[in-house]
């Protein structure tokens, strides 16, 4: 299969379970935090498919409505650590002088410490719920990009083009926007899509530490954090949330391995002397 069908395909997937948590509160079968003690473990059967929790709930729905909790924030993350770590390599690149030094700085701090138990003490400082944890890994988060943001514009940066548009009367804000961030958004836009299926992980890691969201909200980390005392007389209250995750994040790595073949021109050439 050609990388680009590689993309395209990945991507279909990925689309699909961006739709799944868009339109969840209208593909669950039973109100996700519907109670019912009456109804509690049960296991797996035609009318409650993945069985119910201790509270009676459909395991089912909740997964589904757990899609839209655990997806989005993962986004949400991505989303900023992206831009911010973006602007700052951007600036720093481009600029240079104090401001590379301080910024940068300020990313070896944190990157001085194990992100994910940097990421709980920030989370822990904070209190629960879903804000706080995206902003406890954002903080967390950005250094990376920043350094190869400030990397990539290094290597543009003397750039006929850019010349050519300074020259022309664009300001600093101008040419970062509209000339140097297209140029070096291929990267960016690959470790992005490698970040998505990472960041829903450390974050149902948060919500499994009572961190993240609080119930009754539909959460994958918090759906597995309930359940594990369950795991030997009802592990299907596991079961669900547990194979949710690991699908999502290997569509979301699947389209970013795919994304960094197809971008890359040195490892598709040499992909096509192996097979030659």
């Amino acid at each position: 299969m050609s990388t680009k069908l590689r993309v395209r395909f990945c991507a279909a997937l990925a689309l699909a379970v961006v739709l799944l948590a868009l339109l969840s509160p209208w593909l669950t079968p039973y109100d996700p935090n519907a109670q019912d003690m009456a109804a509690a473990l049960q296991p797996p059967s035609a009318e409650h498919w993945l069985g119910t929790d201790s509270h009676g709930r459909d395991v089912l729905s909740r997964v589904i409505a757990g899609a839209r909790t655990s997806v989005f924030s993962a986004l949400i993350l991505v989303a900023v650590s992206a831009v911010s770590g973006s602007v700052v390599g951007i600036a720093c690149g481009w600029f240079g002088g104090w401001l590379d030094t301080v910024l940068l700085r300020l990313g070896d701090l944190f990157l001085a410490f194990p992100g994910m138990v940097l990421a709980l003490a920030v989370a822990g400082l904070l209190g629960g719920g879903m804000g706080n944890a995206i902003l406890a890994i954002a903080l967390v988060s950005w250094p990376k990009y920043a350094r190869l943001a400030r990397s990539q514009t290094l290597t543009v940066r003397g750039a006929p083009y850019l010349t050519a548009a300074r020259m022309a009367g664009n300001g600093p804000v101008r040419l970062m926007a509209r000339h140097i961030l297209p140029n070096i958004a291929g990267p960016l836009l690959v470790t992005a899509s490698l970040d998505i299926g990472t960041m829903l992980m450390e974050l149902a890691g948060l919500s499994f530490l009572n961190l993240g969201a609080q119930p009754p909200t539909a959460e994958w980390g918090s759906m597995m954090s309930k359940g594990r005392s369950l795991i030997q007389t009802a592990p299907w209250t596991i079961l669900g949330p547990g194979v949710a995750i690991f699908l999502t994040v290997l569509i979301f790595n699947l389209l970013g391995d795919s994304l960094r073949d197809h971008l890359d021109p040195r490892r598709r050439a040499r992909k096509k002397e192996q097979t030659t």
